[in-house]
């Protein structure tokens, strides 16, 4: 028989300098739910004017980038030749394929001023078949993504397919990802449509099929059975999951892959400064000693 909640992911804190992110993935005994491989909560984070993230030029391969932000702005270059900023409620999706590399940053315009950050940076690994795809970028802005409401809930489909409706994200396997908002007292059903699921409290008093799960917390979510999930505050939620990876994948700094090789040769490549440079960008990342 299923339960509701098979695993609660506490958040791991990580400093970053200028602000902390609370890492959910990967995690143990979960160490992905679906394709999703990795998850960041950034922030909230307080910028005085004159600060902001400034994330040098690095790579990736074998993945998905999703950067979702509740606050703040973040300007996206890459190798391809994208310039993007992004903005709350917009979604950034950055496929790295067989190699990509991007920088992430606070514009010069917003420093201007005092602001906020806060979002949701997650990886998605690629299926075996597309692990070697050109890299992309794609862009979409809030008003291109369905909305799925019940009574009291508001729901953003960022990708996949969730409740009847198709994001136009171009997503490499069966998945889902909704950023849910939910006013006090609400209540609705997630259906068993996806394999494996999980739920993140970013904040809010929720419980999901009657057990209480803390803000911060990422619930991972028994397999074949309609879930309720109720907020008796105002809440946010993010959901996600999608269909069994075929395999497991091998994470160490931004590379992802299913074998052990493609992550040395990606090493050996970003030492020799073989990967393709960011237009107008001098610096980078150096490849970690460990």
């Amino acid at each position: 028989m299923t339960t509701g909640i098979s695993t609660v992911l506490k958040p791991h804190t990580k400093d970053l300098g200028d602000f902390e992110v609370r890492r959910l993935l990967p995690g143990f005994p979960d160490k992905m739910v679906g394709p999703f491989i990795f998850f960041d909560h950034m922030g909230p984070a307080e910028f005085a004017p004159g600060k902001g993230v400034d994330v040098r030029p690095h790579p990736h391969i074998g993945l998905a980038t999703v950067t979702y932000l509740f606050e703040g702005n973040i300007l996206h270059r890459d190798s391809v030749g994208s310039v993007q900023s992004i903005a709350p409620g917009d979604v950034n999706w950055m496929t790295a394929g067989r190699g990509i590399v991007h920088s992430e940053r606070t514009s010069i315009e917003d420093k201007r001023v005092a602001r906020r950050l806060h979002g949701i940076q997650t990886w998605l690994a690629l299926p075996k078949q597309h692990e070697a795809v050109a890299p992309a970028f794609t862009h979409l802005p809030k008003a291109s993504l369905p909305m799925i409401e019940r009574p009291g809930v508001r729901m953003r489909l960022i990708a996949g397919t969730a409740f009847g409706q198709r994001a136009p994200t171009p997503t490499f396997s069966e998945m889902f990802y909704l950023a849910v908002e939910m006013q006090a007292g609400a209540v609705f059903e997630l259906p068993a449509e996806h394999a494996e699921r999980a739920a993140y409290i970013v904040d809010g008093d929720v419980s999901i099929a009657g057990e209480a799960v803390a803000a911060n917390h990422m619930a991972v979510l028994g397999a074949g059975r309609t879930l309720e999930i109720r907020a008796a505050t105002a809440a946010r939620i993010m959901l996600l999951g999608g269909a069994k990876m075929d395999g497991d994948r091998f994470l160490w700094w931004n590379f992802v892959a299913s074998s052990q090789e493609l992550i040395e040769a990606a090493k050996l490549r970003w030492r020799d400064q073989q990967f393709p440079p960011v237009p107008d960008e001098t610096e980078f990342i150096p490849l970690p000693e460990r």
